[in-house]
Parts: C-alpha cells; structure tokens; sequence
C-alpha cells in the first residue's frame, strides 16, 4: 500500500488538530489563535521531515533529522538562558533566540538541505509563520526568530548531506593476468 506525499505532509497537522482545537477554542484573542496556530506548526514540521525521511526510508536522514533538530534547538535553549534580551510583552528576559521557531526552522532546513527546494520551500514558509506568530504574540523581536533561522541552517549544513537514492559503488580488481572493474548501484 503506497502513501500519497499529501497524506504524508496532512498527517501531522491531523494528529496536532484536535489539540490545536481545543486550545483555540478557549481563548478568544486573534494573537492568541496565531500563537497556538503557531506552536503547533512548529511541532508538525520535524514530525512531517521524519515523516518524509520515513517514507523514502531514509534512515541516515532521520539521524541527521534528529541531530539538526537537537543541536538547534539545544543552542537556541542555552543561548536564551545566557543572553539577556528582555520579551517584547515584558514578561521576561528569555527573549533571544526563539526555541520555537528554533524548532520549526529545523525541520524546514533539514527538508530543505537533504532533499531540496521542492520540500523546503513549503517547508520554510510554515517556518515563516511560525516566527511571525511568535512576533505578533509578542513573545519575541523579529531578530530573535531570524537568528533561530540561521541556526538552523547552519547546523542542517553541517549535519545533513543532500539525500542520493541511487548508490554507485565501483572496485577495480587486480590480478596477474589483467583486471576487472566491477560498477553496481543500488536504488
């Protein structure tokens, strides 16, 4: 039985729904909805990268996933506890950088480095929305998601490789009545 990539990418946000819902549900401000709207975006796009990882069964990718998704956000969370930026609703001083944008920006980029503009660039625009809601909620200065961002992509360069479905592998064998070179692939 084969998988749609459409229900592929709708399963996350289906599973985040019902939460997203009752959530939504109680608080009735607009910055509030795009903020929860936010967040769960920010929880469907690593799901929906592994997802994708999953479906090409690209088990090297889901590593990569989970090493680009924790350095990141493990950056974002030490850096906001070291720098002292105070939130824009004066809440408090754990402004830069965002982790939920850090979060979301990982997946993005990760989709982005290992198989390309045709994932990451649906990708990066769920991203986008992401540290737009954390702005218009007021939790955090446009600077502190572009920083998240560029987080992200800097750790997807280092530790994710661009996705090759097809394997060359060649040998070449030496003997003393001549040589064989032998080509494979695997797919």
């Amino acid at each position: 039985m084969r998988i749609s990539f459409a229900c592929l990418v709708a399963l996350p946000a289906l599973a985040a729904a019902p939460a997203l819902a009752a959530t939504t549900a109680a608080v009735p401000a607009k910055s509030d909805k795009i903020e929860t709207a936010g967040t769960a975006i920010a929880i469907a796009l690593p799901l929906t990268a592994a997802g994708i990882a999953f479906y090409k069964k690209d088990w090297n990718g889901v590593i990569d996933l989970g090493l680009t998704t924790l350095a990141t956000v493990g950056t974002a969370y030490a850096l906001k506890h070291i720098v002292r930026e105070k939130r824009p609703d004066g809440s408090d001083f754990q402004s830069f950088p965002s982790d939920t944008s850090a979060l979301a920006s990982s997946g993005s980029s990760f989709l982005w480095a290992r198989y390309g503009w045709e994932y990451g660039l649906p990708a990066f625009a769920a991203s986008t929305f992401v540290s737009y809601s954390r702005v218009e909620a007021k939790k955090h200065h446009w600077y502190d998601t572009a920083a998240s961002t560029v987080l992200a992509i800097g750790y997807s360069a280092i530790f994710t490789p661009r996705f090759n479905k097809y394997a060359i592998y060649s040998s070449l064998d030496v003997s003393p009545d001549g040589a064989m070179l032998h080509f494979a692939y695997n797919n």
